[in-house]
């Protein structure tokens, strides 16, 4: 089943598996996620369950946001995303109604995921930061040290010349990811390894789409 959960990265930290071995997680709370629409073919055109997480204050929405989450009795989100379904799903979407709060133990432990974030972001960067470019000599009369160096024959063909810009602060996903640790009580997911972003940045966790484990 496709399934998929928003939440708030906390940071990592460490824990041992049943074998003794040290596996170094990432912390994320995926509390307050609620079903807010269960979009079907009939009336949408595709498969797919709108989730919200995080509520926000009343103050801080207009009157369409407050009355599309009144239909789900719950308080308006701060993020609202959708996962898809393939139409063979259709009928386990059942299990999920509008207004259900979604837990972490929607997932189980060694399950593969992936997860997606926003990186770092690192402002405007050379080459050599951007792009792992070599420097220049450093001696005397060099006069090239941290200079992009010869481009070749562009003619204006600039798209995807590697050059300085922004960097960071773009959507990464992360595939095959293993849930080593579900906290029920107070809903955190433990992942191993790293996951994009900065600490409290929002992710997304779902069922891993090239799964080859």
């Amino acid at each position: 089943m496709a399934k998929g959960i928003l939440g708030r990265k906390l940071g990592m930290t460490q824990i041992f598996d049943a074998n003794g071995v040290l596996i170094p997680v990432t912390v994320v709370d995926v509390a307050d996620n609620v079903v807010l629409q269960q979009k079907t073919v009939e009336t949408d055109g595709y498969v797919a369950t709108q989730v919200g997480f995080e509520t926000k204050r009343d103050k801080l929405s207009n009157k369409p946001e407050q009355g599309h989450v009144k239909k789900a009795n719950t308080a308006p989100k701060r993020f609202i995303r959708e996962f898809r379904f393939n139409e063979e799903l259709v009928n386990e979407l059942v299990s999920m109604p509008v207004g259900e709060s979604l837990k972490t133990d929607l997932f189980q432990v060694g399950e593969i995921i992936d997860v997606t974030g926003t990186s770092k972001g690192k402002g405007f960067e050379g080459t050599i930061k951007r792009h792992n470019f070599s420097r220049g000599l450093e001696s005397h009369g060099s006069r090239y040290h941290r200079a992009v160096g010869s481009m070749g024959a562009m003619k204006g063909k600039l798209k995807g010349k590697k050059l300085p810009g922004q960097m960071g602060h773009e959507t990464v996903t992360i595939q095959n990811l293993v849930v080593a640790g579900v906290d029920l009580e107070n809903q955190l997911l433990l992942i191993s390894g790293s996951v994009p972003g900065p600490n409290k940045g929002l992710v997304i966790v779902k069922t891993a789409v090239k799964n080859t484990k």
